[in-house]
Formats: structure tokens, C-alpha cells, sequence
């Protein structure tokens, strides 16, 4: 479960801004490097993404990540999936509520 929420997380950072270094994507996840690099290849080699390598860029851009069609499907899923928990978790926490106000 946290590992489909660190891939959700990630695939939308990448959705946003593909050209973002590892170094700032790592920290805008609060993930470390290792960790980061280890979610790019997981979701590399499950055919979710591509990374696209430019190191003779003159704007000195390494790689560009971009979501596969099956990357976007598998990000939608996982979205739905996490709506799916909250909405789950917000209901119970209400009847709890409601129960406790009586």
C-alpha cells in the first residue's frame, strides 16, 4: 500500500514536470536519492515509464521521464483506488462521530 502511494506520488510529480532533476523530485517527495532511484526502475522496468537520456543538452537536462499509456492507466487506477480509501476512511470517521454525539 505505501509503495502504490510513493508510485502514485511519483507519477504525478513526473506528469507535471518530466524534465525535473532526481535531486528535486527526491525532495519535493521527501524521499532520499536511493529511494527515489529505486521507484524509477521499479516503475521503468514495470513498462510505466520511460526516461529519455540528454546529457549533450546545452540546457544541461539530464533525463526526461515520461509516463508510458500504461503508466497513465496504472497512475489513474492507483488514484482511484486512494479516492476509494478516503472516502472509506472520511464515512467511518463520521459514523464514529455521530456515534460519539449521541
Amino acid at each position: 500500500m505505501k509503495e502504490d502511494q510513493d508510485f502514485l506520488n511519483l507519477m504525478r510529480k513526473i506528469s507535471r514536470r518530466p524534465d525535473s532533476s532526481q535531486r528535486k523530485l527526491a525532495s519535493e517527495l521527501g524521499f532520499s536519492l536511493g529511494k527515489l532511484n529505486y521507484c524509477l526502475r521499479a516503475l521503468k522496468q514495470k513498462g510505466m515509464i520511460k526516461i529519455q537520456n540528454f546529457k549533450n543538452n546545452p540546457k544541461k537536462i539530464n533525463y526526461i521521464y515520461v509516463l508510458t499509456p500504461k503508466g497513465i492507466s496504472h497512475k489513474a487506477k492507483l488514484t482511484i483506488n486512494f479516492m476509494k480509501l478516503k472516502m472509506f476512511e472520511y464515512d467511518e470517521l463520521r459514523k464514529e462521530f455521530e456515534k460519539d454525539g449521541k
